[in-house]
């Protein structure tokens, strides 16, 4: 049997997706050993092509295209779910356009819509996702950029939302917001990739199904442990293109690599974006 490693955030939505196919409450064809990071680690290993199946951003495709295709099924895109700005009360975004703010990664989608935007144009902080908010509430900067679950818990670190990068791609686009998807190094073959993907379909489908059987496991690797966060972490996060991007999603992820590939002053690889059916 086919054996090889399958890396996924701790965050409740991959933790939700790939609850059934990681503890063995699906038959598979092949047998996984989990990574388990932080995204900015993984789009660093997909960089490197030594990881063979992986969440990243979307925005890190621009560095792995080469190497992977992308999957149909489990990745993190959708409205209303974007990466924010905040900041200490009564500040203002004209105020922040070149002061020093936090993001959670370079490779990160959320800092790609920072630079999409223009909003900001000083110094970037790179740091570990949940190291945002502490920092800008301690002060060390003047934002920062929040994704995931910092969509609803930043009040309670006195901060305010200035600005929703997420909205702005829906505003200009029409299109969801495309964060993470599900990367397979393309040495592994069209047949192993599908089989992939639709077994992150009946994982996803499992747990949808039994949603309290994954709870315990979840909230073992959440950064954020309060039941009401993780459910709403899910409830955002996890939604109809968990299952199949469609049209609309493989749009929206082509239109936002497109303009990575823009940004890094590269022409895009006329490769497959995505796995097809061989029918």
């Amino acid at each position: 049997m086919q054996r090889f490693e399958l890396g996924i955030s701790p965050c409740p939505n991959d933790t939700f997706i790939f609850y059934a196919l990681a503890n063995g409450r699906i038959d598979l064809p092949f047998s996984v050993d989990l990574f388990m990071a932080d995204v900015e680690q993984l789009n660093a290993r997909a960089r490197k092509a030594d990881i063979a199946v992986t969440k990243l951003s979307v925005a890190a495709m621009v560095d792995a295209l080469d190497n992977y295709i992308l999957l149909r099924a489990g990745g993190a895109l959708g409205y209303g779910c974007g990466p924010i700005m905040v900041a200490k009360e009564n500040a203002c975004v004209s105020s922040l356009a070149n002061a020093r703010i936090a993001i959670p990664g370079r490779m990160t989608t959320a800092n790609m819509l920072l630079s999409l935007h223009g909003v900001h144009k000083g110094e970037r902080v790179e740091m570990v996702f949940d190291e945002v908010m502490p920092a800008v509430a301690r002060g060390d900067v003047a934002a920062g950029v929040v994704i995931h679950e910092g969509r609803f818990t930043y009040a309670g670190y006195g901060l305010e939302k200035l600005f929703d990068l997420g909205k702005w791609w829906e505003d200009a686009t029409t299109l969801p917001i495309p964060l993470g998807a599900i990367a397979v190094r393309r040495d592994l073959g069209m047949e192993t990739a599908l089989a992939l993907e639709d077994a992150i379909r009946r994982s996803l489908a499992f747990v949808q199904a039994n949603p309290e059987e994954a709870r315990a496991w979840i909230k073992q690797h959440a950064q954020e442990m309060d039941d009401t966060v993780i459910d709403r972490h899910i409830e955002t996060f996890v939604n109809n293109f968990s299952m199949e991007l469609g049209e609309a999603g493989q749009d929206a992820i082509r239109i936002l690599l497109e303009k990575a590939f823009e940004i890094a002053g590269r022409p895009m690889p006329d490769l497959p974006l995505f796995v097809q059916d061989q029918s």
